[in-house]
């Protein structure tokens, strides 16, 4: 396994892309458009299509991030290890979750908040990506890909939310949305207290500490 991704990692490596050079902007430009066109597209899929769309994007995202956590571990992880720091549950890779449980909960009102989250929180997160595109742009080309396909993935699925009408509008509808929030914050603390020793306080989700909190 480390000589399959020690071999890709030589193979793909490159001099960083320019923020704000022609990849990241034809990037940005044609992915916000076909995700709005896509999306306005699928508006009307059914609750059975729903599904299996957020179904399968959540299944993208997360066969792409096991690609992702083997590569840190084999090619770069070199003698540290594991690197806590990328433990998959920032703001941003909520919604690989959110995708792969949301069609099977029964309760409407919890799927309505949950996709509220996913139309508001990871929209705006997804989006704002593109204009800071400093955690995006990486030395290799596969994870410079990921990061990009992944954040521009978060951008549809809010988007077609959205069109679809399933992600809310009132104020009753966007105060659910927030407890789903807290309730992330509260296990990413959780989690950065659970793991603060075996990763000596390198683990960091949502940036709400304790250790190396801004």
């Amino acid at each position: 396994m480390y000589e399959i991704f020690y071999s890709i990692a030589q193979a793909d490596f490159m001099a960083k892309p320019k923020a704000y050079g022609i990849f990241h902007l034809s990037f940005t430009i044609f992915g916000f458009l076909l995700c709005g066109l896509v999306a306005y597209l699928l508006r009307k899929m059914g609750r059975k299509g729903n599904n299996l769309l957020l179904f399968g994007c959540g299944a993208f995202l997360a066969i792409t991030e096991v690609y992702k956590q083997l590569f840190y571990y084999y090619a770069m992880g070199d003698s540290v290890g594991y690197e806590w720091w990328i433990f998959p549950f920032q703001l941003c890779s909520v919604p690989m979750y959110l995708c792969l449980i949301v069609p099977f909960i029964k309760w409407e009102k919890i799927k309505r908040a949950i996709y509220t989250f996913m139309g508001t929180y990871n929209l705006l997160g997804g989006f704002i990506a593109f204009f800071e595109p400093s955690g995006l742009i990486h030395e290799h080309l596969t994870l410079t890909l990921h990061a990009f396909i992944w954040h521009m993935l978060l951008v549809f699925i809010g988007f077609y939310l959205i069109a679809s009408g399933r992600s809310g509008r009132k104020l009753t509808d966007f105060r659910a949305s927030a407890l789903v929030f807290i309730g992330a914050c509260i296990l990413a603390f959780i989690i950065n207290l659970s793991l603060r020793g075996v990763s000596n306080g390198s683990v960091n989700m949502f940036y709400v500490g304790p250790s190396i909190s801004p």
